[in-house]
Order: structure tokens, then C-alpha cells, then sequence
């Protein structure tokens, strides 16, 4: 048995608000990938970043759950997306949930391909996976007043340090926002439910699970995120 804070278990003990219906349109494994990814990415655009229709929004890393799942619900909000992926499959799975431009993050110039989608101003939101990485750079990718959102960060401890220069967030107003979806109070959880499930009727959102595992082989799942290429969801199965 489990808890509503782990998932590797044949069961899960939950309070009444952490559970919803699911629609009949989807299954249980899409079920499964909505939680956490479209509860941060909801969480990430329109609570802490303000994101509002008409804006230009990057994902950086948008092939994942949590990518895929801002793609989404931003192209549901009329925002103008470009997303970013490594692989050829990852940047074609972008475009098919709407995102209008895709970009590949492997490339050292990828962000001056941002800046010439955008005719030099830049994108109003970033939405960045690995900030370790990325956001000393992203600050250079954002319009005056642009404001990046850090849903993930890779390396424990000081291992995700990255540097960041103060004039770049000087010049432009920027500013640069943490997000984690297990601080959110119950009143936004409240609005992030409600919101979701419009979205998951409507099928503006569709949750993407591109390979299904039994629990017992949850180290093979874990070997394939590894790598670093796994697209969507991966689900565990009990």
C-alpha cells in the first residue's frame, strides 16, 4: 500500500479532494499522467507566471509530461508556443499538440532561432525543465517584463548551481519564478482541479503515455527516462 504522495503500490490512500472522475474518453494510464505534470504546468502558467492570452510562451524540454501538458493548456489559453526538443520524434509530438514553432535544444544557437521566431523582442514566458542548464540563457531569451518559471532542476544539492547574470533580470524588469506544485494551498488546488478538468472534457487536454510497465520492471522505466529520449509518460501498471 501506498500514500497519495507515492505511487509505487497496488493501492493509494487519498483525502476526498485529491480525487477526481475520470472521463470516459480516456483511459486509466492517461489517468494516471494527469496529476502531477498538469498540475505543476497549470500551476506554473496561470498562478505563479500570470500567463494570458496572446503572450508568447517557450517550453524548454517540451516532450516530457510536464512539457507536453504546458503545450497544451497553453495553446488552450490562445498563446503563442514554441516548443523545444532533442530528438526529431520529440519535436514532431510538440507540433501535433499545437505548439506553432519547435526548436532542437541540442543546438548551441538554438536560442538565437527563438529570438528570430520572435523577431528579436524575445517570449514573455519560459517555461524551463532543466534550469540547471538553461536559465543564466534564458534571461536573454525573455521580452521586457518576460518572466521565467523553473518547474525542474537536475542534480542534487549544490550539483544544480547554476550562474546568473543580475543585469540581464536588470535590463527588461525579468524575473524568474520557482514552482513546486506540493507547496500550492487549497484554494489553488481547488481552481487547478477545476481548470483541468474543463480541459480534460473538452479534450483541449489529452495526457500522452507513449509506453505502458508492470510495477516489477520499474527499474527498466527508470533506464529508459535515463536516457534522456522518452517522450510523454511513461506509466507503471499494477
Amino acid at each position: 500500500h501506498g500514500s497519495a504522495t507515492g505511487t509505487y503500490a497496488d493501492f493509494a490512500l487519498c483525502t476526498p479532494e485529491q480525487i477526481a472522475p475520470l472521463p470516459d474518453s480516456l483511459t486509466f494510464a492517461q489517468g494516471a499522467a494527469i496529476g502531477t505534470p498538469y498540475g505543476t504546468a497549470y500551476h506554473a502558467l496561470f498562478q505563479r507566471g500570470s500567463a494570458r492570452s496572446g503572450e508568447r510562451l517557450f517550453v524548454h524540454g517540451a516532450s516530457g509530461g510536464v512539457g507536453l501538458a504546458a503545450v497544451q493548456l497553453a495553446v488552450a489559453a490562445e498563446l503563442e508556443v514554441i516548443g523545444s526538443a532533442s530528438t526529431v520524434a520529440g519535436r514532431r509530438l510538440i507540433l501535433e499538440q499545437g505548439a506553432a514553432h519547435v526548436v532542437d535544444h541540442s543546438l548551441s544557437e538554438h536560442g538565437d532561432e527563438v529570438l528570430e521566431l520572435t523577431d528579436g523582442r524575445g517570449v514573455d514566458l519560459i517555461l524551463e525543465t532543466r534550469s540547471d542548464v538553461h536559465l543564466g540563457a534564458d534571461l536573454l531569451l525573455l521580452s521586457r517584463h518576460g518572466r521565467v518559471l523553473c518547474v525542474g532542476n537536475r542534480g542534487p544539492g549544490n550539483e544544480g548551481t547554476v550562474a546568473v547574470n543580475a543585469r540581464h533580470l536588470m535590463r527588461g524588469e525579468k524575473t524568474i519564478l520557482g514552482v513546486m506544485l506540493h507547496h500550492v494551498d487549497a484554494t489553488d488546488l481547488s481552481a487547478i482541479h477545476a481548470a483541468l478538468a474543463t480541459g480534460l472534457h473538452s479534450g483541449a487536454l489529452r495526457p500522452v503515455v507513449t509506453r505502458e510497465y508492470p510495477l516489477s520492471q520499474a527499474a527498466v522505466a527508470h533506464r529508459a527516462i535515463a536516457t534522456g529520449h522518452t517522450r510523454g509518460k511513461l506509466v507503471l501498471l499494477p
